[in-house]
């Protein structure tokens, strides 16, 4: 090989990212006895695995004996909206209890029943309680299994090193990536047999989300530049009630139980606008008071809760018409209020984490101010296509699991299925890309022209005089997004998207960052920016495409689910590789499901 002129590595499989994807791969290769690097742009620990609280996904049977690996697959197809690849729900399904068993045979330590099995509780979409957990820190302590497990076994870390681009041999194969140091701004490169992409999922192309710095859809965009292909980006989970000011919490969830113990949306009117959302339901502007109406609710509902607590989807949707149609807040969201309606020391007690939560984060009491919240962009269903049972791309000796990969969740996420999906394909990857090393598989070469292409194209903006501010470029593509391609869309407002789109193309180009490369945030956000713009393209296109509401894509002119498009996934590439390159959307046909799994999703409907 090529003496390179920068730093560089070679191992037998990198992985790019290190949550718990990228961590459970890892195990499987090093235990094989492969050489293997670990490269994150973040700091080991901080993966944003970390944020999934509620519990792990497995049909263990610890609370309930009913419950089994077929349940939880009926569960999972019925969540997704029947766009799951089936085979990647029944692997996921089968193989989620011998992980968590794993997990704590690693050092985990779940809660336990009274007779010292791992404690399983309920959550929304799940027939059964079957989440494993660790009180309200799950993520957390998966994180930190993991990483314990991996940094035992001696594997190379290279923290706050970010993969600008994969690179290829002559044949077209994947064979390592090009990446720089955060700290200094050097680059470096990775030569690799075998590639495993695990970085998480791209809600910083929003203005409101859950998502942490990190998640700027890196791997989504450098798997499509590489000629992988992208599915089901249109469908992007939102959660109704995300914070939207002040910023030091912009996107931070607020929990339901905020709705469950009281709090009630109010538009910046002061009407507590989700009576007006109930079909054939009294309306709150014809009573004389907010407690009138409160009666009439009671006296009326039959036993139903109060019109906050609707599903997600429709008071998201509530609170998104509010805004747009003039009713919203200052920063475009409308207000939670609890602190009117229940006493300090009730929601002290009731609601500890919230109260200390935003009185330190944000200086905001809940007990005496609202909440101004909105609907955030929360996960992403959409990702690389992959082989259930490989993890492999249709790139040779590439390979995609967790948030990054998509076919699992189909239209819509069930809570808990997260974490379990990420060890469960964490795992086959990490067994795919070791086999394809073992049997010899791996990359003649390694194309420097493609690596000196990527440094050029990094270090530009520092030549680029009188050029654009990446953050201003950041800031107008999140408030696009949010306004034309959020939780309702329709045609129009996603033909304008798209037209957008190509004048952001067109301004990354013109980027300018001042001050050198060490630590410079200005210039990492403008190496981020081609793959939010290129994941932001695949969510437009395949939200103009699917002219139907199904799970997480809701088209407002279209607000029916359609048996025609419930047939396939919409799959995207792009021409020469470029990441500025045309962008093709094609129908992919779902797998045909067997008998046998078909007859279980026809039981207990």
């Amino acid at each position: 090989m090529t003496t390179s002129p920068y730093e560089h590595h070679e191992y037998d499989v990198l992985i790019i990212g290190a949550g718990g994807a990228g961590l459970r791969a890892a195990i499987e290769a090093k235990q094989r006895g492969l050489s293997v690097g670990i490269v994150t742009k973040s700091l080991l620990g901080k993966a944003h695995t970390v944020m999934a609280e509620g519990g792990i996904a497995a049909a263990m049977g610890n609370v309930y004996a009913d419950d089994n690996w077929m349940v939880h697959f009926r569960d999972t197809m019925r969540g997704g909206k029947m766009l799951n690849n089936y085979r990647m729900a029944e692997l996921h399904a089968k193989e989620s209890p011998d992980r968590v068993r794993e997990l704590e045979q690693w050092g985990a330590l779940f809660d336990r029943t009274k007779d010292g099995k791992i404690l399983q509780r309920d959550f929304g979409g799940h027939r059964y309680a079957r989440l494993a957990h660790v009180g309200d820190r799950t993520g957390l302590e998966l994180i930190r299994t993991l990483q314990q497990k991996v940094v035992s076994m001696g594997t190379d870390v290279f923290m706050e090193c970010k993969v600008l681009q994969l690179v290829h041999d002559a044949s077209g194969r994947v064979a390592g990536a090009v990446a720089y140091w955060r700290p200094t701004g050097e680059f470096v490169t990775f030569a690799a047999k075998a590639v495993v992409l695990a970085t998480g999922g791209v809600g910083k192309s929003w203005k409101f989300t859950s998502n942490s710095w990190e998640s700027t859809g890196d791997g989504h965009a450098m798997a499509l530049w590489a000629g992988a292909e992208l599915i089901d980006m249109e469908c992007i989970q939102f959660h109704p009630t995300g914070m939207v000011w002040p910023l030091s919490v912009r996107g931070l969830l607020v929990t339901e139980g905020v709705r469950g113990d009281g709090g009630v949306l109010r538009n910046a009117d002061g009407e507590r606008f989700m009576f007006n959302y109930v079909a054939d339901m009294f309306r709150a502007e014809t009573a004389e008071s907010e407690e009138e109406a409160d009666k009439w609710y009671d006296d009326h509902s039959a036993g139903r809760r109060p019109p906050e607590l609707l599903p997600r989807d429709e008071v998201a949707r509530a609170i998104n018409t509010e805004v747009k149609s003039g009713r919203g807040t200052p920063h475009g969201g409308v207000y939670l209020d609890i602190g009117s309606r229940r006493s300090a020391e009730f929601i002290r007690r009731r609601l500890p984490s919230m109260y200390h939560q935003f009185m330190e984060l944000a200086g905001v009491d809940i007990t005496r101010e609202a909440m101004e919240i909105g609907p955030t962009c929360h996960y992403i269903m959409g990702g690389v296509k992959v082989d259930a049972d490989t993890a492999a791309t249709k790139v040779l000796g590439l390979y995609a699991a967790g948030e990054v990969a998509g076919g699992m969740h189909g239209a819509n996420r069930l809570g808990g299925n997260s974490l379990s999906d990420l060890v469960v394909f964490g795992r086959r990857a990490g067994v795919a890309a070791s086999d394809y090393v073992e049997g010899g598989s791996g990359p003649d070469g390694f194309d420097w022209g493609e690596v000196e292409a990527a440094v050029d194209r990094a270090i530009a903006p520092f030549s680029n005089e009188g050029g654009e501010n990446p953050y201003d470029i950041q800031r107008d593509l999140q408030e696009m997004m949010q306004a034309n391609v959020g939780i309702i869309r329709t045609g129009d407002e996603i033909d304008h998207a798209i037209s957008e789109l190509e004048t952001f193309t067109q301004r990354v180009k013109n980027l300018s960052v001042k001050g050198g490369r060490a630590y410079n945030p200005g210039w990492n956000l403008a190496t981020d920016l081609p793959s939010m713009i290129t994941v932001s393209k695949c969510t437009a296109r395949g939200a103009r495409d699917r002219k139907e509401s199904r799970g997480g894509h809701t088209r407002e002119d279209f607000p029916k689910a359609s048996a025609e498009y419930g047939t396939f996934n919409l799959a995207h590439t792009i021409d020469n590789g470029a990441w500025d390159g045309v962008i093709t959307t094609e129908r992919s046909m779902l797998l045909t499901m067997p008998d046998e799994l078909k007859a279980l999703l026809e039981e207990a409907k």
